[in-house]
């Protein structure tokens, strides 16, 4: 009798985002270095802050990670892609299927109805118009906000508006959640409640980056990183 092979090693999956030696110059003159070639991985499942004044390098961070810019020094891996190689088609497209986007202004079209304006973000799939209606609705009962579908932007208050805006960027199945200041529109107490939906997404095992430049919210990650004139440096919590 045959004795049963060992059965092959799985390979651990991917770091969501790996930045390997990754920097950002403009060119000039002068040339501006708005990040310096840094180091930083995500493991899928965390939840990472990254915290910084106004001009620190935030936006350009956000910009090389949300695949809105490409490095122009050491590389970026996306979900073990390693996004340098790909033409620019192919990143659109990889970055339409693995990154959900939440900011700051909520960019909601206001003549298109809740749902309307999450489906949006599944037009380019190919998926027929009863689908993308179907997945809308889904991720807007994940946000709490499904009796609220059919409703314009325009009648909704600021944390609504914001719940649309995540649960548009949940209904791709993203593999990160990437969020620029997603409370400063916000009061405090609506700031809570997102905040607080967010702590559950990433429960619920969401890869989460939030980008800030407040001290109260980036304690909410399980690790943050500061950004300081153009330097990425981790934050030891005491």
């Amino acid at each position: 009798m045959t004795s049963p092979q060992p059965a092959a090693p799985v390979a651990p999956a991917p770091a969501v985002v790996e930045l390997r030696q990754a920097g950002l110059t403009y060119p000039g003159p002068p040339p501006v270095h708005a990040l310096a070639p840094c180091d930083l991985v995500v493991e899928r499942g965390e939840f990472l802050t990254v915290v910084g004044p106004s001009g620190a390098g935030k936006s350009t961070f956000l910009n090389i990670v949300g695949l809105l810019d490409a490095p122009t020094i050491g590389s970026y891996l996306l979900d073990g892609v390693d996004t340098g190689t790909l033409r620019d088609a192919d990143r659109t497209a990889l970055r339409a299927q693995r990154i959900g986007f939440v900011f700051q202004a909520f960019h909601l079209l206001p003549h298109r109805t809740a749902w309307e304006n999450v489906a949006l973000a599944l037009v380019y799939r190919g998926s027929g118009r009863a689908e993308r209606r179907a997945r809308a609705r889904e991720a807007l009962d994940r946000v709490g906000l499904g009796h609220r579908a059919d409703a314009l932007p325009t009648t909704l208050s600021g944390g609504e508006r914001q719940r649309v805006a995540i649960a548009r960027a949940l209904v791709g199945a993203p593999s990160l959640l990437l969020c620029d200041e997603p409370t400063g529109n916000l009061d405090t107490t609506t700031a809570g409640s997102i905040l607080e939906l967010v702590d559950e997404l990433h429960r619920d095992g969401m890869t989460v980056v939030v980008i800030t430049h407040d001290p109260a919210v980036a304690a909410r990650g399980d690790r943050s990183v500061a950004i300081r004139d153009g330097v990425l440096s981790e934050l030891v919590r005491p």
